[in-house]
């Protein structure tokens, strides 16, 4: 969760945690019970990252790229639309029919969102940012990662000010609950 280094590096150490993930889901059968195990353990790490994302990054994107604005709208319509599909997921079983095709196309959503930033968005903005400014940037991220819900509320604020005000509190009541239904541990 807490990884160090800038930004940049921050947030792709994420991604390769999360890619993962998504390959002990790949390696299991349909069906088996652990696949919900790794779904929630990704869906965690994900709403986490993407929280982070959207307090820090998107505002950074925004005020240093020539077309901020624009990529990181198209970021945060990623978010939403993932979001959902974990929301969706959270109350299905892996022995659901539609567990699935849901985890399914939730890895291909994450995958796509993955490569665009690490192929368009990151090296943009390691031109457009100072080493300090990218390293300040990391530090934020990693502080939000630690305060942020561990469970997709695709209705909540996804820009700043509400988001950076009701992630934590959101944040805090998400570990409760985890920590109270052993959510993302092995039985």
């Amino acid at each position: 969760m807490g990884h160090g280094g800038n930004v940049i590096d921050e947030l792709m150490t994420d991604h390769r945690e999360v890619e993962e993930i998504f390959g002990r889901i790949e390696a299991l059968p349909s069906g088996d019970k652990d696949r919900k195990v790794y779904a929630d353990q990704a869906t965690q790490e994900l709403v986490r990252h993407s929280v982070a994302e959207e307090e820090y990054l998107y505002p950074a994107v925004r005020e240093h790229l020539v077309n901020g604005n624009a990529m990181a709208d198209r970021e945060i319509e990623d978010h939403a639309k993932a979001e959902q599909l974990m929301k969706d997921l959270e109350s299905r079983d892996a022995s659901d029919p539609e567990f699935d095709q849901l985890i399914t196309t939730l890895m291909s959503e994450i995958r796509s969102h993955i490569a665009d930033e690490e192929q368009n968005l990151f090296p943009q903005l390691r031109v457009a940012c100072s080493p300090e400014a990218l390293d300040k940037l990391g530090d934020k991220v990693r502080t939000a990662k630690k305060l942020a819900p561990t469970r997709p509320h695709p209705s909540a604020p996804d820009t700043p000010p509400a988001n950076k005000l009701l992630a934590p509190g959101a944040g805090l009541v998400d570990r409760l609950r985890d920590a109270l239904t052993g959510r993302g541990k092995h039985g």
